[in-house]
């Protein structure tokens, strides 16, 4: 029988707190991100306080399944790095609490939103998507605020050309005005000159009056009737004043939603699957016409009577159309071809056309297909998100804002980059839609199973420390000494034994070096296929481990001073390249691999006679402080 526990409900709270703020900071930026997209179109638009309000009502809507995975990838791995970090989850496991059950909370969570995703892609995100883009094109269509800049010519106004020299804010006086105006063409351009002038609007905001004071006008007069004489008329007036009316439509008109019917984003699935077979019909019934215009024009068959079939068939012959072609005249002939050509060139042109209605048709029908797959697929995603999160945040053990921030960056951008990359094959049709859209979820789910089950067996597959241990074996690099007096020393050291016991490691190191020559070259063949353990450096090596282990407990500082300067022997690196005799034969095999790995081996056993040096004169140097004290 399911219970609700206290753990349950402590993980749910902390999740739940979690969830809200990352979704509304997820939000945001998927907001600012879409209206980057279309600031040049909305801005210096004049568009009102209540328009703008709805424009952002309806992206918030539209982009709120899209914010939902990324808010829980990024909650589920704060929570559980959290937990981690503050031993809670250590806790947790030592209780006997497997951490599928410390997940059983959050997945029951995650899968109401889930449902609830999909429920809000098929109901509410259609009309907002409708309503969204509808609001869309009537902003782009939308004149754009007169504001006339000094010194250049402004093409703000529709047919007009604006040039103003000077103007005054305070007034709203325009000094120097020249406007080059355009009617039907260019040739019929009129150019009118002014002193000053003052520009309004009328109060239904369909016109502007342009008042003009002491100026000319040049018009052609250029028309059909005088297109073929040599002279073109043209007129010219000088005048105190004039006004002009010109078209300029301030007013913001939505667009008639009626334009959007084929916008596969705003309709649910049964619209989609509605629109989907409506689209098949027509089409199909466009295509029917097609092939019977076909037959008739391009296809048809001559009818033949019996009797003449009768006949041909008794003859037993058939006819070669190139002796029929030679028999005819020259005329005929290129008659004949050039009937052939355009019969040709006609039933392309006819085909072009035709395949452009048909795949506009294609293009439809995918988006409608992808649209309808999308909405299973991104309510998937907030599982998978779930199963991706947890688990990480179970492993890494960070918390905060810092490290889950970035990690969930990362796995959002490899989701959005597949995501869109399946959506615009899909939608070109170069790759099949089922494939295009379930291939972020199908390279996401086998990760999270993968770090799941890391996570549920205590995995340190990102450890970071053993990566770094890794790089810093692989690179050659060494963790420096570090020895620090101690405040309380229970045991004072044994100075006289541990003196002689640093001469004997002295005497030695000098056989060591003496017959194991560590300057020379590394015979190639006893290190990649005779491979000979050098147990003499291991026991150097722990022997020197266990004196510095008995003078830490020193109180003499030059004592301290010099165990800091013994290095750490790597006692296994100057013998072989790998622990398998394997590998070290098929290393040996690919030359240039085998060639790096034994100039390494080299460069080991050269490190190792410097690190014996530094050992020796350590030793002494302990040595003659022992024998001072």
């Amino acid at each position: 029988m399911l219970r609700i526990k206290k753990l349950d409900i402590f993980i749910a709270k902390q999740f739940g707190l979690l969830f809200m703020g990352t979704f509304f900071i997820c939000q945001f930026v998927l907001m600012m991100q879409f209206l980057w997209r279309y600031i040049d179109d909305l801005i210096g638009k004049g568009i009102s306080m209540d328009v703008m309000a709805q424009f952002f009502w309806y992206m918030g809507l539209m982009l709120v399944p899209q914010a939902l995975p990324l808010a829980i990838l990024l909650s589920s791995l704060m929570t559980f790095g959290n937990l981690g970090e503050s031993s809670e989850l250590t806790a947790i496991k030592a209780a006997g609490i497997s951490l599928m059950q410390a997940f059983r909370s959050l997945i029951v969570i995650t899968v109401i939103i889930m449902f609830g995703s999909f429920y809000f892609q098929n109901n509410v995100g259609p009309h907002s998507n409708q309503k969204l883009a509808q609001l869309l094109i009537s902003m782009k269509q939308k004149s754009p605020e007169l504001e006339i800049p000094e010194g250049i010519f402004y093409d703000g106004i529709p047919n007009c050309n604006l040039y103003v020299q000077k103007k005054d804010l305070n007034t709203g006086k325009l000094y120097g005005i020249m406007i080059y105006r355009m009617t039907d063409s260019y040739e019929d351009a009129a150019i009118i000159l002014a002193d000053s002038g003052m520009l309004q609007s009328t109060a239904e905001k369909k016109h502007l009056v342009l008042s003009l004071y002491s100026g000319e006008w040049f018009e052609n007069m250029k028309s059909s009737e005088f297109g073929n004489s040599a002279a073109v008329p043209y007129r010219r007036e000088t005048f105190v004043s004039k006004k002009i009316v010109l078209d300029f439509d301030a007013d913001f008109n939505l667009t008639d939603a009626s334009s959007l019917a084929n916008n596969a984003k705003g309709k649910g699935l049964s619209e989609i699957f509605h629109s989907i077979d409506s689209i098949n019909g027509l089409y199909d019934s466009i295509g029917k016409n097609y092939l019977s215009e076909a037959n008739a024009r391009f296809y048809r068959t001559t009818q033949v009577n019996k009797a003449d079939s009768l006949k041909e068939i008794k003859k037993g012959q058939t006819e070669n159309f190139d002796t029929l072609y030679n028999k005819l005249s020259n005329d005929k002939k290129l008659r004949a071809l050039n009937d052939a050509q355009m019969t040709a060139q006609q039933e392309l042109t006819d085909l072009n056309f035709k395949a452009m209605v048909t795949s506009d048709a294609d293009y439809i029908i995918r988006q409608h297909k992808i649209e309808a797959i999308k909405k299973f697929t991104l309510a998937l995603s907030c599982l998978i998100f779930f199963f991706i999160g947890a688990p990480l945040g179970a492993i890494i053990r960070k918390g905060g804002l810092g490290f889950p921030v970035i990690i969930s960056v990362f796995v959002f951008i490899i989701f959005y980059i597949l995501d869109n990359t399946g959506y615009r094959m899909s939608r070109l049709g170069t790759w099949t839609i089922w494939f295009g859209q379930g291939l972020a979820p199908a390279v996401l789910a086998p990760i999270a199973v993968f770090v799941t089950y890391k996570a549920t067996n205590d995995s340190t597959v990102f450890n970071m420390e053993m990566y770094k241990m890794f790089f810093m074996k692989l690179l050659g690099l060494r963790i420096k000494r570090h020895v620090f007096g101690k405040e309380v020393i229970i045991e004072e050291p044994k100075y006289t034994e541990d003196a002689q016991r640093l001469e004997k490691l002295n005497s030695d190191i000098y056989i060591y070096n003496k017959v194991h020559e560590l300057k020379k070259l590394p015979n190639f063949i006893n290190v990649f296929f005779k491979y000979q353990p050098d147990n003499e450096i291991e026991r150097i090596s722990d022997e020197l481990e266990n004196v510095i282990e008995d003078l830490t407990n020193t109180r003499n500082k030059v004592i301290l001073h010099n165990l800091n300067l013994y290095p750490i022997l790597a006692t296994k690196a100057h013998t072989r390249p790998f622990e398998r005799q394997w590998l070290n034969i098929l290393a040996a095999i690919i030359v240039p691999v085998g060639i790096v790995l034994y100039l390494r081996m080299w460069r080991f056993r050269i490190r190792l006679y410097r690190d014996l040096n530094t050992i020796k004169q350590s030793n002494a140097n302990i040595i003659s402080q022992i024998k001072e004290m």
